[in-house]
């Protein structure tokens, strides 16, 4: 068996492949940026269920012209810069992997102004490579737009689903942020109907009344509580309202959203004795503790976290969702 180096294109796309699983990754990546970026408005557009087209813009601060394209480079950041950073990480995005990995695999575009700037950059990627820059008019901001997702990756496309399947994915991304974010506001747009609208008022339950229904929303529960360094806050269900899969279980550490066996087995202890079997609760919560208390750098795609402390934070969302029950 030969040993060789792979070539640089095959080994970005598979490092897309770690990133990029689907469509609703690009909106999840596209979305935390904007949100770092410090974005009170952020706008999502899908077509073909992701495939042709997903467009996220946003008021956030801009990319200075100067480093448009330095961003779509593998592993540059803004987010961090040395390695004592990495152990207390406060923004969504640090890696400097999601631009440069979807320009892998789609065709890219970027329109961009920072304040200071007189016009905005436009930017246009094919292959991952640059194939025009000029400037344009834009408010301050940046706009995102990725087209024909996968086309030349055939082995990924080929194991996406239906376009609504697709596009259901895309909306679970987007709500799971508008309810990590109430104060701002978010607007999705599916094959050009309008999927999701929330206000940007600062209210959870507002943005779970638009998400999950008014009626959901009414019925939900104040959550606060854990310690002086652990805090739990959120919204649950009562035991009378219940659905059949954990589907509705939406955990968040400072505020990125996360797989979490532990935070899933902390809720639903909580309700042991109150649910029949099969039947989940439904939660929105996020817990606050100090950034050196966690790993976020476990998961090509951040999203999953490891505790210093499990058992403290496993035990403050359980008592925290006892204490919203009882």
């Amino acid at each position: 068996m030969t040993i060789r180096v792979l070539a640089p294109e095959l080994v970005s796309k598979i490092a897309a492949g770690e990133v990029i699983e689907r469509p609703a990754s690009v909106a999840k990546e596209l979305i935390e940026n904007a949100l770092d970026a410090g974005a009170s408005q952020i706008s999502i557009e899908a077509q073909g269920g992701g495939v042709d087209l997903i467009r996220v813009a946003d008021n956030g601060g801009g990319i200075p012209a100067s480093e448009v394209e330095l961003a779509f480079r593998r592993h540059a950041t803004s987010k961090i810069s040395s390695l004592e950073e990495l152990g207390s990480i406060c923004s969504l995005g640090f890696r400097g992997e999601a631009l440069p990995c979807i320009a892998a695999v789609a065709e890219v575009e970027v329109l961009t102004r920072t304040g200071p700037d007189a016009l905005g950059s436009y930017l246009c990627l094919r292959n991952g490579e640059v194939a025009r820059r000029e400037s344009r008019a834009r408010p301050q901001g940046c706009t995102v737009t990725v087209r024909r997702l996968f086309r030349h990756v055939p082995a990924r496309l080929k194991f996406l689903k239906s376009g609504n399947t697709e596009n259901s994915h895309i909306a679970n991304v987007v709500s799971q942020y508008a309810m990590a974010y109430p104060e701002l506001r978010f607007s999705l747009l599916l094959d050009g109907h309008v999927s999701l609208r929330t206000p940007g008022n600062g209210l959870l339950r507002d943005v779970i009344s638009q998400t999950y229904g008014l009626d959901v929303a009414q019925e939900m529960l104040a959550l606060e509580g854990g310690e002086a360094a652990i805090r739990v806050s959120g919204l649950v269900s009562p035991p009378s309202l219940a659905r059949s899969n954990r589907r509705y279980l939406s955990f968040y550490i400072n505020r990125r959203w996360v797989r979490s066996p532990l935070l899933l087995r902390a809720a639903e202890e909580a309700y042991h004795g109150l649910l029949m079997e099969g039947r989940h609760p439904i939660a929105v919560i996020n817990v606050s503790l100090p950034p050196e208390e966690i790993d976020v750098n476990v998961h090509p795609a951040k999203a999953e976290v490891r505790f210093s402390r499990e058992q403290a934070v496993f035990s403050a969302v359980a008592e925290a969702v006892k204490g919203a029950l009882h």
